[in-house]
């Protein structure tokens, strides 16, 4: 073992040299499917496991959290490997996201379609007048409130969904559970 945390030591040298944050469990007193499974609770996109029949082939085992795939890898150019996985990592889980915003967000004009919408959940895109009286009236009746004013966005002439009066933009609202 202590050959394998020789090993180790390195590939957390040359990944901290790269920025990654790195964590080396080395306790004996758990099982690795339970510590496996600490981790991911914990968030770790990335784990690494090495034993003895990997240090003789020069390889490792690279578990990702986000598909759950493993893979083994030589360890020729790991932190490379690393930085890469973890770059699509992150790419895999915004686009993910966005495509999530993308489908449970609806455009509404009208009182009747927001309150409708509300029924379906998600994220609702409706005119509002800017003022806190009917922001205010809207979640005594709905319980939706405003989530944000998006940054981006098209200034577009409209009439808020419960006053009536003239509106230049559109703001989110939402239920919160």
């Amino acid at each position: 073992m202590d050959v394998i945390s020789e090993k180790v030591k390195d590939i957390m040298a040359k990944l901290k040299s790269k920025g990654i944050s790195v964590k080396y469990d080395s306790s004996d007193n758990r099982k690795p499917g339970w510590k496996f499974a600490e981790y991911e609770l914990k968030g770790v996109p990335v784990r690494l496991a090495m034993g003895p029949r990997d240090l003789e082939n020069g390889t490792v085992e690279i578990a990702r959290r986000d598909t759950l795939q493993k893979n083994v890898v030589s360890l020729d150019g790991i932190e490379e490997y690393i930085e890469n996985l973890l770059e699509d990592i992150q790419s895999s889980i915004f686009n993910k996201a966005f495509e999530f915003r993308k489908q449970n967000t609806l455009k509404v004009d009208t009182y009747d379609e927001f309150k409708d919408a509300l029924k379906k959940g998600g994220f609702i895109f409706a005119h509002w007048d800017g003022t806190s009286e009917t922001e205010e009236m809207i979640k005594a009746e709905t319980k939706a409130t405003i989530r944000c004013m998006p940054l981006e966005y098209e200034e577009e002439e409209g009439v808020c969904i419960y006053s009536g009066k003239p509106s230049k933009r559109r703001v989110i609202f939402a239920l919160a559970y």
